[in-house]
């Protein structure tokens, strides 16, 4: 293997960005290639199935027998709110290998007693997130319902092109949410991007099923952003 090439390959896993070196099995021939890089053709499709599933494999493409060895950033959950969505969700998103940690100021919430096992921050988001910054492998659920505490995360989420972006409310608490992130410089295209009411609409009612509704649609953008991506750049 290229010493180089591996250099770059560490680097960029050190970023938190996706990548994968590629490798001829027949000649040792080796290739990086970066989740930002133009994909085209049958190796673009397959490089996008493998940035999507995170797996590494064998792949045949044009006759030649390539192994893929993917390297994907840990996919992380950031939660505003110590609420009872959040005391279901961060069990369940655990359980699927998402690194999840809570975020709220408000301290009769935040107690290792309601959320225990779980990254907890009593804090406002923009001092927490000031050390620990969002990044493209980060979905964001804010479900406080209040936007003082809910605005500054949802403006940085989308400024970091997180995978996913969620927020709890009705289509009429949404409008005028969209209203203060315009006025906070936001484009329409960008505010798009959140996921508003949050979760996949399946009648959830209950705090547990909203937070199965919410960590299913998650899910299905984890899965599916290499290919959004691509869609995106068409």
């Amino acid at each position: 293997m290229d010493i180089e090439l591996l250099k770059q390959a560490n680097a960029e896993r050190a970023a938190r960005r996706a990548v994968i070196l590629a490798t001829d099995l027949e000649t040792g021939a080796a290739t990086l290639h970066r989740e930002s890089d133009p994909r085209t053709g049958d190796l673009g499709a397959a490089l996008t199935r493998a940035f999507d599933s995170g797996k590494s494999g064998s792949v045949e493409v044009a006759g030649r027998q390539l192994f893929l060895n993917v390297h994907v950033p840990p996919a992380r959950l950031v939660v505003i709110g110590a609420v009872h969505i959040s005391q279901a969700l961060a069990p369940m998103a655990r359980l699927v290998g998402l690194d999840v940690e809570i975020i709220d100021p408000r301290t009769a919430f935040a107690t290792p007693e309601r959320f225990p096992d779980t990254a907890l921050s009593a804090e406002w988001p923009e001092t927490v997130l000031a050390t620990r910054p969002l990044d493209a492998f980060t979905a964001l659920a804010a479900v406080t319902h209040d936007p003082k505490i809910d605005d500054y995360p949802l403006e940085a989420a989308l400024r970091a092109n997180c995978f996913y972006v969620g927020a709890l409310g009705s289509r009429k608490t949404h409008a005028k949410r969209v209203e203060r992130l315009v006025a906070a410089g936001l484009s329409e295209a960008e505010i798009a991007r959140i996921r508003a009411p949050i979760g996949l609409p399946i009648g959830a009612a209950s705090p547990a099923e909203i937070a199965v509704s919410v960590l299913a649609e998650i899910i299905g953008a984890l899965r599916t952003r290499a290919s959004r991506q691509m869609e995106t750049l068409a």
